[in-house]
């Protein structure tokens, strides 16, 4: 009977403590401040296009739950945009490339005519 009831005082004692500590019975002003929520640290950066090397260095915060939907959303969203770009880009070049071994082709096939040598 007697170590109950050392169990339940020293309870007691501890739930007290602890809801000292949260309340904030400390020596500050108040409750601690708010954490800032850990950002994304390795941005991707903003004044030029996005290598293999950012891609391979970016990491993502993880939050309660994972990642941050927010940070994936937008770092997704912006290699997709470049992505998107850079085909549009390559396609273009590509049929540049298409006209000008078409028009070299013809060229080569249509000898200029005797007459217009002389």
């Amino acid at each position: 009977m007697v170590m109950f009831l050392f169990l339940v005082i020293a309870l007691a004692v501890v739930v007290a403590a602890v809801t000292l500590a949260v309340v904030g019975g400390g020596e500050g002003d108040g409750p601690l401040p708010e954490a800032a929520p850990e950002r994304l640290q390795d941005f991707l950066p903003p004044d030029r296009p996005v290598n293999r090397a950012d891609i391979e260095s970016l990491r993502f915060p993880l939050a309660a739950r994972g990642y941050r939907m927010a940070d994936v959303d937008d770092a997704l969203g912006r290699l997709g945009a470049e992505l998107a770009e850079r085909d549009a880009r390559i396609a273009d070049l590509e049929s540049a490339l298409a006209g000008a071994q078409a028009a070299a082709h013809v060229s080569m096939e249509k000898p200029g005519r005797p007459e217009d040598q002389q």
